[in-house]
């Protein structure tokens, strides 16, 4: 294995101007996102021994089917089944049809395979002298037919077509008639096409010429049986309607005559709207009561201002000086007094012309006083009338009154007989028009289904044989090994590539360390550890080392999902890496519940980390040393009764700091797994990076997703991932690719 990872690393970051190194930038990777055909192989390479047994089986099974079965053919006929509204006719109004087509196209394909319609077939056909169908026992199914209806039932689930539902024989049927019914409909199909209203009708026989028999008079039967249905139906609601025509006609006829005779009997012709004499003579009574109050109350105001005139000269009252004899008399003495006064300068009291003058001045006088007491005694006659009509007006509108209330009473009960007689009537003629529209429906015999395409007598058999046996054999045998193949992988959803790391669990990929044979990983000590193991942690020491820049002791955790992962012996060889790399390492092991790191590298575990947490020890009472002198190790020691509550104390945040200031360049803690146990989670935000181990093929995606959503709550400053325990033979095809063929056998040659 090459010690670059397949990935792009950004630049680290450098130092800030106060010399302190800045937060380690987490590596980022360009992800293949191409489609590679050895992606797709690898997969069938992974269960190439499952895939090989089901090609295997199912080619061998389809080859001994096809050459044992007997030769069937299949004719075909293609029916239109359109909407029920395309045969209503314009203008008229259409039935209650489907409002929804799935259930009705549905329930039409139920009637193509019905016993009712195949009875009627196999009556037509004659089947019962048919040879292939006149034995009293159903003719065993062959291979070919058990696979043939198996691809049908595909088929009409495909279609979204409902498998048909076994249907009871009919009491009147013999156990004949029936068991050839149902010979007839285990030959039968009907395949909707999709997107279109047509239908495709097939019947398979071992006679070319009676499948095409059989298939055109389902298809003829079925647009006769549809048509007739119809005009069943259309008949019945005719005979119906006419009875309930003739039922309406009486009720509308009764219920207007006992309209006409209430009328009649209670005198009530007003209460008709348009013949309401009783409602007009009470309006016009009405507007006449208010005229006549108006002009008494003008007559009124006059005749007060005469009875208060007291001194006042009467002329002052507009309706006594505006009278035309008043005005003219007084024009009259007038003049009289103005030739009075011109007679009077010439001539003396005594003058012949000035006592006529004065005699005619005293008819005057006499006559305009005649006329103003005529005026008054007019203005006095006007008001008395005035008052009169008020009267007269007011007592005829009460009787009016009395007429409008009487008829309201009179009316509760007309209005009852009349909306009965409208709604008879509406009912009637509703009737009568939808009569008339289906006895003009019911001639047209219009069918919304039809035959489009007849069957024709097929040319061959419907199963392939000699060297097509073989050819589809193969081919359906490769479908199902590769359908096998990816259906394993889909549900196989635990990480199994480096790919799987960066693209589903967008997280930075560290390395990834081989399996090796046994119940245990071994450590880089060992003497039986495998050159490809080894190198692996080297190149993991390199990854890790360039994700680690600045001066100071580095330290990190090692953590895992779940346990058996293998974080515990990677933890142990990524010290022992950098130790043999020359770094000064210090490895912990914070697992106080279950350590294991003292067995790895056989170390006593008397005394460790929980004593030195609760006081019982000091840290240089508890180091040990290793095989290498540049690796110590801290192991677990007695395990405590609050693991977390240590881990999470000030003496373990002192005691990391103390040790980074020590003389090691790496501390290296293992911890126990994240979705067990939060020691992990209370670790990181302490030490600069986090090391998340992953079993390879081990590992389901939505636990490692849930693992890491939780160290990342807490915070760290870098997490990456290693992938542990991977099959390079499992997935050849795939590391052939993105790390070179010759991938572990370049590792078998070196050294």
């Amino acid at each position: 294995m090459s010690e670059s990872s397949p990935a792009h690393p950004t630049p680290a970051s450098a130092p800030t101007s106060s010399g302190a190194p800045r937060a380690p930038q987490p590596l980022t990777y360009a992800v293949d996102k191409d489609v590679h055909i050895l992606d797709r192989l690898a997969v069938v390479y992974r269960y190439k021994r499952i895939a090989l047994s089901v090609f295997l089986l199912t080619a061998l099974a389809l080859m001994i089917q096809g050459y044992s079965g007997e030769q069937v053919f299949q004719a075909k006929a293609q029916v239109l089944i359109e909407d029920e509204r395309s045969t209503a006719m314009p203008g008229i109004a259409a039935a209650d049809y489907y409002q929804d087509p799935i259930p009705y196209y549905n329930t039409q394909y139920r009637i193509l395979r019905g016993r009712d319609l195949a009875r009627r077939v196999v009556k037509r056909i004659d089947l019962q002298n048919v040879a292939e169908f006149n034995g009293t026992a159903k003719p065993a199914e062959t291979p070919v037919t058990k696979a043939r209806d198996a691809g049908d039932r595909l088929l009409r689930f495909l279609a979204r077509t409902p498998t048909p539902i076994a249907e009871v024989p009919k009491p009147d049927e013999t156990a004949d008639e029936s068991a050839l019914v149902s010979r007839f409909l285990g030959r039968v199909q009907v395949v909707p096409v999709a997107e279109s209203k047509l239908v495709d009708v097939y019947f398979t026989s071992a006679d070319p010429q009676f499948a095409a028999t059989a298939a055109n008079a389902l298809a003829d039967e079925y647009v006769a049986s549809n048509l007739e249905v119809k005009m069943q139906g259309t008949q019945s609601m005719l005979d119906w309607l006419e009875k309930e025509v003739a039922t309406q006609q009486s009720k509308v006829e009764q219920s207007e005559r006992d309209l006409a005779e209430y009328r009649d009997r209670e005198n009530a012709m007003s209460l008709d709207e348009k013949n309401n004499i009783v409602l007009s003579r009470l309006n016009a009574l009405n507007d006449a009561v208010l005229r006549a109050r108006t002009t008494r109350i003008e007559k009124e105001s006059v005749n007060n201002q005469i009875k208060s005139l007291g001194t006042t000269p009467v002329d002052s009252i507009p309706a006594i000086a505006q009278n035309a004899q008043v005005q003219l008399h007084k024009a009259q003495l007038s003049e009289l007094q103005r030739q009075k006064a011109q007679l009077s300068e010439r001539y003396g009291e005594k003058h012949p012309d000035i006592i006529n003058v004065n005699a005619r001045l005293g008819d005057e006088q006499r006559q305009l006083d005649l006329e103003t007491a005529k005026a008054l005694q007019t203005v006095r006659n006007e008001y008395e009338r005035a008052v009169l009509e008020e009267r007269t007006f007011a007592a005829n509108l009460e009787e009016a009154k009395k007429d409008v209330q009487d008829l309201g009473r009179k009316s509760v009960s007309y209005n009852v007989l009349e909306r009965e007689a409208r709604s008879n009537r509406t009912v009637y003629e509703s009737l009568l028009q939808r009569e008339n529209e289906l006895r003009v429906s019911s001639n047209s015999r219009a069918n919304n289904v039809r035959v489009v395409e007849r069957a024709e007598v097929p040319a061959g058999p419907l199963t392939p044989t000699g060297r097509r046996t073989w050819l589809l054999s193969f081919a359906v045998g490769l479908v199902a090994a590769i359908s096998v193949a990816y259906g394993l992988d889909y549900m196989n959803d635990t990480i199994k590539t480096p790919e799987d790391v960066t693209r589903m669990l967008k997280m930075t990929f560290l390395g990834l360390i081989p399996s090796v044979r046994g119940d245990k990983h071994p450590v880089l000590a060992s003497s039986h550890a495998p050159h490809d193991f080894s190198e692996a942690f080297r190149s993991l020491r390199t990854s890790i080392a360039s994700r680690y820049p600045g001066e100071g002791a580095k330290t990190m955790i090692v953590t895992s999902a779940q346990p058996l992962e293998g974080k515990t012996t990677t933890a142990a060889n990524i010290a022992m890496a950098l130790a043999y790399g020359g770094a000064r390492v210090l490895l912990i092991d914070a697992d106080m519940r279950r350590p294991g790191l003292h067995r790895s590298l056989r170390l006593t575990n008397d005394r460790g980390l929980s004593q030195i947490l609760t006081g019982q020890a000091r840290v240089r009472d508890v180091i040990q040393r290793t095989v290498d002198p540049n690796l110590l190790a801290i192991t677990a020691g007695r395990t405590p009764a609050n693991p977390s509550e240590l881990l999470s104390s000030e003496r373990m945040k002192t005691l990391i700091t103390n040790l980074r200031h020590g003389p090691f360049d790496w501390i290296v803690i293992d911890t126990p797994p994240v979705l067990a146990v939060t020691d992990a989670v209370i670790l990181a935000p302490m030490v600069a990076g986090v090391t998340f181990v992953i079993g390879a093929e081990m590992t389901r995606r939505r636990l490692a997703e849930r693992a890491l959503e939780t160290i990342l709550a807490s915070h760290p400053k870098m997490v990456g991932v290693v992938l542990n325990k991977v099959d390079f033979a499992r997935n050849k095809y795939y590391y052939s690719r993105y790390y070179g063929h010759q991938y572990k056998s370049y590792y078998a040659r070196v050294g």
